[in-house]
């Protein structure tokens, strides 16, 4: 078997296994001897545990959740073997000078001609980031369409046309004051969506990206940007318009241009997660 097929077969596994260990939490068993209740309530909120009873914390995820004192004082606690995330299972892949990247054009250069997934069979430019690399606000997108693939810079078609518009008519900034990125590198095929594979596979790049810019604020366009950082399966109509978080920063999900290209009736609600984000930066 060569070195592609088997990068594929094992970042598939990753994948399926970051499906199970959601499932997992989602049914209660949040890390090693942990248990957390399952509420109708989504589980947003930082689950309230003493320092004795918490588990070291990981430096890529943020564990979330509500219930566990009562969970405590409830039966003894289910032990469940502690196992890799898919990020960590992708991170195989990846060269230790891609971890350890102290500037943007370090990572960049590290990542060089990526071959890590399928995805970059039908690329033409790998679309890896652009803007201020100490912005305090960081948008990230799902990943690149034609237009993007042909430049080699994220939201540079009609949606990001419409991106821009937000930005400096709606937020009275210039583009560049802000650093724009997406979760995947590279385009899908006819602008299908990342598969989980895919994500794993791009994952580790964004939150170093991330690591490395540290903003303030992060907004999520869309459902797959919101679902990776906040490790949910949460639609994004119901994760919109409303604060999270995402290694202590402030990440407000919204609608993502492309869809508002569709349904433009929609603006609306972006701009009342935009209002929000100024609120945020003092600026309104």
């Amino acid at each position: 078997m060569s070195a592609d097929p088997q990068r594929a077969q094992l970042l598939q596994i990753a994948a399926t296994m970051r499906e199970y260990l959601e499932t997992l939490r989602e049914s209660g068993v949040t890390g090693f001897g942990q248990v957390v209740a399952n509420t109708p309530k989504e589980r947003s909120d930082p689950v309230s545990v003493s320092p004795a009873a918490q588990p070291p914390a990981s430096p890529r995820r943020l564990v979330s959740g509500a219930g566990a004192e009562e969970a405590r004082s409830a039966s003894p606690p289910a032990r469940v073997a502690a196992s890799p995330s898919a990020a960590q299972v992708g991170d195989l892949f990846l060269s230790p000078k891609v971890q350890t990247a102290q500037t943007l054009e370090e990572l960049r250069a590290e990542i060089g001609d990526c071959r890590r997934c399928k995805l970059c069979q039908g690329r033409t430019k790998l679309v890896f980031g652009v803007g201020d690399a100490k912005a305090e606000l960081v948008f990230v997108g799902e990943g690149p369409g034609r237009d993007e693939d042909l430049k080699g810079e994220p939201f540079v078609g009609r949606a990001g046309q419409l991106l821009t518009e937000i930005i400096t008519k709606g937020m009275k900034m210039r583009r560049d004051e802000v650093y724009i990125c997406n979760v995947v590198k590279c385009r899908p095929p006819d602008n299908r969506n990342p598969e989980p594979d895919e994500i794993a596979a791009c994952e580790p790049f964004l939150i170093r990206q991330l690591e490395i810019v540290k903003p303030r604020i992060i907004v999520a366009l869309g459902t797959f940007a919101a679902q990776t950082l906040l490790k949910t399966k949460t639609p994004i109509s119901r994760l919109r318009g409303n604060w999270h978080a995402y290694q202590g920063i402030r990440l407000m999900p919204t609608l993502h241009p492309a869809y508002l290209l569709r349904n433009p009736a929609d603006k609306k609600l972006v701009w009342q997660d935009i209002q929000a984000v100024l609120r945020e930066m003092g600026r309104l």
